[in-house]
């Protein structure tokens, strides 16, 4: 159960750090009289940050379900 709890809490970090991972900027005009516009600039730190956080989260679901199926059932009573 700690596993799926870390899991959990990875992914929360993954989706924190995909979201502040963009932000607008202005860009300029090319030529006079044109209007400015607007582009996405992304943080390359934070979107490695997501997407290790997101293989954590990987591992830990595999590691927790194998785990949880490797249990041995309990012996019907007799």
């Amino acid at each position: 159960m700690v596993e799926l709890a870390l899991a959990v809490l990875a992914a929360v970090g993954c989706v924190a750090s995909w979201l502040s991972a963009s932000r607008q900027v202005v860009v300029a005009p090319l030529l006079e009289g044109q209007p400015s516009t607007m582009s996405l600039v992304y943080d390359t730190p934070m979107l490695t940050l997501s997407l290790l956080l997101a293989t954590v989260a990987g591992v830990l679901v595999v590691l927790a379900v194998a785990r949880l199926r490797r249990r041995p059932s309990p012996s019907p009573a007799e």
